[in-house]
């Protein structure tokens, strides 16, 4: 009787990568997390699956309609959207465990029931960094954070990108300074100033019933241009009497004068009036990272500052700033724009052939090589070793050792190099010497 075959196939919007790809993403990965760790962020993980009450605590919105949610028996839960709320959760859970400043570094996937579209995932890793605070956290820790971006992004391999950078304060008290109290949807609008072009924003201003001198006024704030000295000397200049402005103007120098000190260079950090970071729990220092020669893949890590993680589920006051690069977007459209390529389509450095009789030789070189830390495969299927060697060079395989009779009766090995075709006889010892 013939089983119905099922067509082999996965749902839109999930990722799923040839091994070469997924050793060049796992490389990627693992740069980020060297990174992060070089800094003194801790790692933690939490449930992919929490209690819906948690996630949307803090209130439905467009986050509701986006999350995967389900019940089983009569528990109400959720794969969580971000690792954001989870870190909330964690440190109201864990508060009296932990250490402030707390700095942790989660790396993990996300799930989103967003439109299916290119380049949009539903099923995504972010990489998150925060330092959370006890009651306060100075705001140096602002000016830290871009030298943890600009060390990874480097490591990376990208020269030329930019931390654009500003202070929500700025924004929401030069509102305030023209009478604008409810600063949430101008934010928005600005925000979307690389897509929709300045004419848009004044069209979606005027939507607002924001009257035409405000508007103008706020063309001429988003256009204060320069270095970023220059844009602060303009910024005290406009001579705005609002303590918010102050604040976060005051905010924005310090910040500003302590990245320098931390190791990032000036070409690749600069002040940007109209980054205004749309979501609203961002409350000081906003930043985002763009790859200059790329812009059209958009921001690539941002991040900032809010006053207070866990409110939803604590009395404790917890500052904190923080950034999350969403990572398989961002491989994805590098991948798409051939600014990477995958090289390596397999991780083993040495392939050992054994001929017919010789397998037990095979194995005990593998675990000898495996025991100097060299990744090594042994091919267990006999065959023409034309066919094996071929293998080894679809896998891009560097070496290939072969044991025969005279091998295993002179205890050498028949060590060749895949690349020069180079080959030579001699003993484990110097074959694991070369290799490392």
């Amino acid at each position: 009787m013939s089983k119905d075959i099922v067509k082999p196939s996965i749902l839109p919007g999930f990722m799923e990568l040839t091994p070469e790809d997924q050793i060049l993403f796992n490389k990627m990965l693992d740069t980020i997390r060297k990174n992060y760790e070089k800094f003194g962020f801790l790692p933690i993980d939490t449930p992919v699956i929490e209690k819906t009450e948690v996630l949307l605590a803090k209130g439905g919105g467009e986050t509701e309609k986006q999350i995967y949610r389900f019940e089983k028996g009569s528990t109400d839960m959720s794969l969580r959207f971000d690792l954001t709320v989870p870190l909330a959760r964690y440190v109201a859970q864990h508060y009296s465990e932990l250490n402030f400043p707390f700095r942790r570094h989660h790396i993990a996937k996300v799930y989103r029931g967003e439109r299916n579209q290119k380049g949009r995932f539903r099923e995504f890793y972010q990489c998150d960094i925060d330092i959370i605070g006890n009651g306060s956290l100075n705001i140096i820790n602002d000016a830290e954070i871009p030298s943890v971006i600009y060390s990874t992004f480097k490591d990376l391999g990208f020269d030329s990108f930019t931390i654009m950078i500003n202070n929500r304060k700025v924004l929401k008290g030069f509102f305030q300074s023209i009478d604008i109290e409810d600063s949430t949807f101008v934010l928005r609008a600005i925000d979307k100033l690389d897509k929709i072009g300045i004419d848009g924003v004044e069209k979606e201003l005027k939507s607002l019933d924001i009257t035409d001198n405000a508007i103008q006024r706020i063309k001429e704030f988003i256009n204060i241009k320069g270095s970023n000295e220059e844009v602060l000397e303009e910024l005290n200049n406009l001579g705005i009497d609002n303590e918010v402005f102050k604040e976060g103007l005051e905010e924005l120098t310090e910040v500003n004068r302590y990245i320098n000190l931390f190791g990032v260079p000036k070409d690749n950090y600069k002040i940007d009036l109209t980054i205004a970071r749309g979501l609203d729990y961002y409350t000081g220092t906003v930043y985002e990272t763009f790859l200059d020669e790329y812009p059209s893949i958009g921001s690539v890590c941002s991040g900032g500052r809010y006053d207070d993680l866990a409110t939803h589920y604590t009395k404790q006051k917890l500052p904190g700033v923080g950034i999350s690069i969403g990572f398989t977007r961002l491989f994805y459209q590098l991948m798409a724009a051939q600014i990477i390529k995958s090289e390596d389509n397999s991780l083993t450095k040495v392939l050992i052939i054994p001929m017919d009789g010789f397998i037990d030789n095979g194995v005990k070189a593998a675990n000898a090589l495996r025991e100097s830390g060299i990744y090594s495969q042994v091919y267990l299927d006999g065959g023409k070793i034309g066919k094996i060697f071929n293998y080894a060079d679809k896998l891009n395989i560097p070496y290939v050792i072969v044991i025969g009779q005279e091998e295993a009766e002179n205890n050498t090995y028949s060590f060749r190099n895949m690349k020069t075709g180079e080959q030579q006889n001699i003993s484990l010892e110097e074959v694991i010497e070369s290799l490392k």
